[in-house]
């Protein structure tokens, strides 16, 4: 009879054990999804308000590029 107390007192702390580290190691691998979920959406807003403003200062250049050769080509097909 001691010897199976023995034995059920072990695997009863090794699955404390076991169920402790396994509940740190799934917090961890959590939290570190969550801060690239969150850092991916920092980075990709960043982009897309980049490309945005570069977008928006440079839509008179174009347009004026695109003035000037459709008056090029009026001038060509007379």
């Amino acid at each position: 009879m001691g010897r199976f107390l023995v034995g059920a007192v072990a695997v009863v702390v090794g699955l404390v054990i076991v169920g402790a580290i396994a509940s740190w190691v799934l917090h961890l691998l959590i939290g570190s999804i969550g801060y690239l979920i969150v850092g991916a959406l920092v980075v990709g807003g960043a982009i897309w308000l980049y490309g945005r403003a570069k977008r928006g200062l440079g839509s008179t250049r174009n347009q004026r590029r695109i003035e000037a050769t459709m008056a090029t080509w009026r001038q060509r097909n007379r």
